[in-house]
């Protein structure tokens, strides 16, 4: 894998986002929905805290991280490109990667662009910066592993809508299993809390960083990055 190369990907990539609507649609429908769910909760508590606005970013990211991750691969092999990649001196992991970096760009600016709302809400009273810039960076590993999620769904298929769909099911699969914790036998708690991708942001987000759930998210990370590179490099030696 080559450095130079990978970047050069993921700038090919980020010009393809930012040169057409989606990357636009996408993080203002995002910026509108967390702004909103998060405010109207800050209304009627009334306190000066960003538990809210992180209590429902995992739900978010949810259709978020897909609408950003399904056209990485899936696009190529539609429109025929990825035959041009394998022609071109490139590692498998200079498209995976770079093209991962591409997309944490751009969920990255979304993020960033949120930062208003801990500016704005310091104003009316005292704000834990501490666990607010935790919070960040449990959003930042996340969303890693969304996005992550999503490079693997769009690696299997060439139809966007469909790598958006396994990438929404595997994504809502790891969120669900910390909602059901309570229905499940004491037994596979420990388990299932671990497995749940909720649960380590929570942890997270309330300032605690543990290294326990930076290794889950980079496992998820890592993990489907190298599927995404196994679906790319059978697809070279059809």
């Amino acid at each position: 894998m080559s450095v130079g190369k990978t970047l050069t990907i993921a700038r090919r990539e980020l010009g393809t986002y930012f040169n057409s609507p989606v990357a636009y649609i996408v993080i203002s429908a995002y910026l509108v929905a967390s702004g909103a769910l998060y405010f109207l909760q800050v209304f009627l508590i009334k306190e000066a805290t960003l538990r809210d606005f992180f209590a429902v970013q995992p739900l978010l990211f949810i259709f978020f991280a897909p609408a950003i991750s399904m056209r990485l691969l899936a696009e190529e092999k539609r429109s025929g490109t990825v035959a041009m990649l394998f022609t071109l001196p490139l590692d498998d992991w200079d498209v995976v990667i770079g093209k991962f970096l591409a997309a944490m760009s751009v969920m990255g600016v979304g993020v960033l662009l949120t930062l208003a709302y801990p500016i704005t809400i310091s104003r009316l009273g005292p704000l834990d910066w501490g666990a607010t810039i935790a919070g960040y960076v449990g959003l930042l590993m996340m969303g890693g592993a969304y996005i992550g999620i999503g490079l693997m769904a769009s690696s299997w298929t060439k139809n966007q809508i469909v790598a958006f769909i396994i990438a929404f099911i595997g994504s809502f699969g790891l969120y669900l299993v910390g909602k059901l914790l309570p229905l499940m036998p004491a037994s596979l708690a420990p388990m299932l809390r671990y497995i749940s991708l909720d649960t380590h942001f929570a942890n997270i987000a309330r300032g605690v960083l543990d290294s326990r759930d930076i290794v889950y998210y980079l496992s998820i990370i890592g993990g489907c990055l190298f599927l995404a590179k196994q679906s790319l490099d059978s697809r070279r030696w059809r």
